[in-house]
């Protein structure tokens, strides 16, 4: 987690990243708009996806992968170190803080009882700094990686059904909380001390996300894939598109004119898990594609999967074979989610 200050820190991040990070609103206490967005090189590739904040306090809020904190760092420094040379003002610091995350059908009503003001005007993708369940200088985060409703407070505690239960409708309810390293262990204990929270390990954050179509940094997108390929062309901002200013804009708007050689597709298959690297093949039994994520889906009862597939055959209900273990086996491109989502947004 890091916080971007200073009078240039929005042209300082958009030097950096597809969004349109001066359209967040900061708004005041509850309802601070924040954005999945792509940290890209010059090549168009996906360095890393972040989570950018517009806060109330002056400043930025930026949340990148774990995996990816190193190389992000370096980037964002290098950038800042390049702007204060010409005479920017903009200036990073870093964050301890550890990050939970409480995600499900019962978030709201688990969370609200630890919080001062009504959860129900924090929307999908806004955020507020607040105290939960008495932990001080927390930042709870409307946004989450499995398609539920939910909240990151950042560390690992997770809502799931119990094992057995059949939820009435497909889990949608993610939050994010950001607390101090130090008390982490305190508010994940208090959250579990519920009877409706569970704790989930990352087979299920992984089931969860694959449900809901959304990519894992490292398997499903890296510095090679561009956020065309990867079916991310949402996050290019429209006046960002126009601009061009960002890191290998020539490339991907070139793609975005011309079509991508490959994209990102959706697909079920029958017979065992797929799991990567598994060939994608053609009618003609030739390779088409590459699996990048895969399981069985505990919603479903059927085999998912995503990969990239050449653009010819990449249309929903397009029928290709997968190869695990030395056997082939039918697939049909799916369109994703291929849960349902239930995000909370505005009444």
């Amino acid at each position: 987690q890091t916080r971007v200050y200073g009078r240039d820190r929005v042209r300082f991040l958009e030097s950096l990243v597809v969004g349109d990070i001066a359209e967040l609103r900061p708004g005041q206490g509850w309802g601070q708009e924040g954005t999945l967005t792509l940290l890209t090189n010059e090549r168009g590739g996906i360095v890393d996806d972040l989570i950018v904040t517009n806060t109330a306090e002056d400043h930025l809020y930026v949340v990148s992968n774990a995996g990816c904190a190193d190389k992000d760092r370096a980037i964002m420094e290098g950038r800042a170190a390049e702007l204060k040379a010409a005479g920017g003002d903009v200036h990073l610091e870093v964050s301890d803080n550890a990050l939970l995350a409480l995600q499900g059908p019962a978030m709201a009503q688990v969370l609200q009882a630890g919080l001062p003001d009504d959860l129900t005007k924090l929307t999908f993708m806004t955020s507020t700094a607040t105290t939960v369940f008495g932990v001080p200088e927390c930042r709870v985060t409307r946004c989450g990686y499995t398609g539920e409703d939910g909240v990151e407070v950042r560390g690992t505690a997770g809502q799931r059904f119990p094992q057995g239960s059949v939820p009435p409708d497909p889990p949608s309810r993610p939050a994010q909380i950001s607390v101090p390293a130090g008390r982490a262990v305190e508010l994940a204990e208090r959250l579990l001390g519920c009877p409706e929270v569970w704790p989930a390990g990352l087979a299920a954050r992984d089931s969860l996300r694959l449900e809901a179509g959304l990519c894992l940094y490292g398997n499903d997108i890296d510095e090679s894939t561009t956020p065309v390929e990867a079916a991310l062309l949402w996050t290019l901002g429209k006046r960002r598109r126009t601009a061009m200013d960002f890191p290998g804009a020539a490339i991907i708007m070139e793609q975005v004119k011309e079509k991508p050689k490959r994209k990102r597709v959706g697909l079920t298959s029958v017979g065992p898990p797929l799991r990567p690297p598994a060939a994608i093949l053609g009618p003609e039994g030739t390779p088409v594609g590459t699996v990048t994520s895969g399981c069985p889906s505990p919603s479903l009862g059927k085999n998912i999967a995503m990969g990239y597939v050449q653009a010819a055959h990449s249309r929903p209900g397009t029928a290709l074979t997968v190869e695990v273990r030395k056997k082939q086996h039918p697939a049909v491109v799916t369109k994703m989610p291929f849960v349902p989502t239930h995000y909370y947004m505005a009444k």
